[in-house]
């Protein structure tokens, strides 16, 4: 029996047995938003949403219709900052509202050029916010050009931020999973951002831990303006994240997975998977080298070695291995069932977090090739890594 290689087997067993219960039981999955719904409240808060759009044409009739159609008690109005589009976007946006009838609650704002030292969504998010404060809303829903919400979303994010005292409420838009690509990478995504971010932490107010979703994030005005605004935030990459964390030091707030929010933007290739996920990734490691050597050996540890160890060793490495991979798949077992996928995909984590690895490698050499974070066209993380 190679000592080397009883080492390797229990170093596994060990990152796993730490995740498994060292991480706040993340991959249990149990912050869902239609858990423990909060009562409505007596008074229904004004609200408008924000929504950044840059050539979103082929989705923005239907994430815009949503948002119209919500069954929302209180005054509630919807923002549209058309980024540079050169697709019709806002004209759709616009043609959407009048089919529903909805024309005077919808406001479209050409963009300004992009100003130095912001990133492009945030840029034009800045500018959805400015032109909400004219009317002092409570909250602001700020939510992507390609996330379709269910008519009963904002009433329960209202109940649920207004129950708790909350500075922001942000769901996990569910995202598409109709390809074989979207079925083995998408629900790992997720997976892999509670575990970086356990769900359960992030809710504690007592913890450090801050996180959002992008997708749709409810904010509240004062709370944000106390924390800088948008400007606090313009030129970063992960900026639900750090909005959150901005956020947080205002009050508690709350991070969910969701059906009531769907992401409108299909991902049916590897390639456009990997687009998505290197966009942020070496931004994560803070554009640091070591930090990326660090973790590619990490993830070859943690998620190559067991499989590697079951088919190749012997004896005690053999299945101290075996029992890591089983550890790992049960671990997925909870965000597979969220997304209705075969619990037979938790023995392909392995080979997912080979393909992650991969994919954050190539997030460092686009950085490094002044390619980085790359948004509609944007290199939004040339100035960040510099």
């Amino acid at each position: 029996m190679s000592v080397i290689g009883l080492v390797i087997a229990v170093i596994g067993l060990a990152a796993w047995a730490y995740l498994l219960v060292g991480r706040g039981f993340f991959w249990l999955a149990r912050e869902v938003d239609d858990a423990d719904e909060p009562a409505e409240p007596a008074q229904w808060p004004a609200v408008t949403a924000v929504v950044p759009a840059r050539n979103e044409a082929d989705v923005i009739a239907r994430s815009i219709g949503s948002l119209l159609a919500q069954d929302y008690p209180g005054d509630f109005k919807v923002v549209l900052v058309d980024d540079a589009s050169d697709d019709g976007t806002g004209e759709r946006a616009l043609a959407a509202a009048e089919t529903l009838g909805a024309r005077d609650r919808l406001t479209v704002i050409k963009g300004e050029a992009l100003a130095a030292g912001w990133t492009g969504k945030l840029w034009a998010v800045s500018q959805g916010v400015q032109a909400a404060d004219v009317a002092s809303p409570t909250w602001l829903l700020i939510t992507d050009a390609d996330i379709a919400h269910s008519p009963d979303n904002l009433r329960r994010l209202i109940a649920r931020g207004e129950a708790g005292r909350l500075a922001m409420v942000s769901l996990m838009a569910r995202l598409s999973t109709a390809t074989w690509a979207e079925r083995l990478m998408i629900p790992a995504f997720v997976f892999f951002f509670d575990m970086l971010y356990p769900f359960g932490w992030v809710n504690d107010a007592r913890r450090k831990t801050a996180a959002a979703a992008g997708g749709c994030m409810l904010v509240r005005r004062e709370a944000l303006a106390a924390a800088g605004g948008i400007a606090a935030i313009r030129g970063e990459i992960i900026d639900d994240c750090a909005l959150g964390a901005r956020l947080k030091a205002q009050g508690p707030i709350w991070l969910g997975l969701t059906e009531r929010a769907v992401s409108l933007r299909p991902y049916p290739s590897f390639g456009e998977i990997g687009r998505m996920i290197s966009r942020s990734a070496y931004a994560q490691l803070g554009y640091s080298p070591l930090m990326l050597a660090g973790t590619l050996a990490g993830m070859v540890l943690v998620y190559l070695d067991p499989p590697l160890l079951t088919a190749f060793a012997g004896g005690w490495p053999r299945w101290i291995g075996l029992a890591t991979w089983t550890a790992m798949a049960v671990a997925f077992q909870p965000m597979l069932s969220f997304y209705r996928r075969s619990p037979l995909w938790g023995f392909a984590l392995p080979l997912i977090g080979a393909i992650y690895a991969a994919f954050t490698l190539v997030s460092a050499v686009q950085v490094w090739r002044g390619r980085g974070g790359m948004w509609k066209g944007r290199a939004q993380a040339k100035a960040a890594s510099q």
